[in-house]
């Protein structure tokens, strides 16, 4: 039994939104997914953080969600920024439910067990109090919330995180995330969000206590990260 970590599959098997014209290395991306994926077996879990389907609604996604299923191991999903499809938890669940979708679970407004660990997490935002709106504030502020919250139900269990949004870059940082993750004894960040040139701006190490790692899709080259070995040095 092992984690791993991904993110951005950007997948579109029903709607024309062709990740190619990103670059060669976009090129039959779900090919690369299943090729990295294949080293999973079906005890393992993979944390997906995000931007999973370009779909507008659920029934645009059910193609991707199939894709998804059918990659080895369990899979726990969170919402980015462009997953449209996104709606309430019991309506997500509902369609996983009913489209036999077996190997998928929600991260939440709640967190999820693994071992002696907790898998907690939400979306993120980005806000510069300089430069941002009311409304990012107000998303922000949401985030910390269901953030809080999932962190809050784990209890004494040792805390592991996962977000769409960087909450630290080399240029930027969210200090009520990062206040949270600190006042928690959050080991580990994962989060995605970030592509192409956006990545060399990418913080991938400690802060206060917590590593941070880029776990965007193309960044890993579509294989999911291991994370045994930051669960067990």
């Amino acid at each position: 039994m092992s984690l791993f970590a991904i993110g951005d599959l950007h997948l579109s098997f029903s709607v024309n939104k062709p990740m190619s014209v990103f670059g060669p290395l976009w090129h039959n991306h779900p090919e690369k997914l299943q090729s990295g994926f294949s080293s999973l077996t079906p005890d393992d879990t993979c944390i997906l953080c995000g931007d999973l389907s370009w779909g507008m609604n659920l029934e645009e996604s059910v193609a991707d969600f199939a894709f998804i299923h059918s990659l080895p191991g369990k899979k726990i999903i969170l919402k980015g920024n462009h997953d449209y499809w996104w709606t309430t938890a019991s309506k997500l669940n509902s369609f996983f439910s009913s489209n036999n979708f077996t190997s998928l679970s929600l991260l939440h407004n709640n967190f999820i067990p693994y071992g002696d660990y907790a898998i907690c997490g939400t979306r993120g935002w980005f806000y510069e109090e300089e430069t941002g709106s009311p409304h990012d504030k107000k998303l922000l502020d949401r985030e910390v919330l269901r953030l809080q919250t999932s962190l809050s139900a784990a209890g004494d269990r040792k805390k592991l995180v996962f977000l769409h949004y960087p909450p630290i870059t080399k240029n930027y940082h969210c200090e009520e995330i990062l206040s949270l993750l600190k006042s928690f004894n959050v080991r580990l960040c994962c989060y995605g969000h970030l592509h192409a040139k956006s990545c060399t701006f990418a913080y991938n190490g400690w802060h206060d206590g917590t590593y941070f790692r880029l776990v965007s899709a193309d960044y890993l080259n579509f294989t999911p990260l291991n994370l045994d070995g930051f669960l067990y040095s």
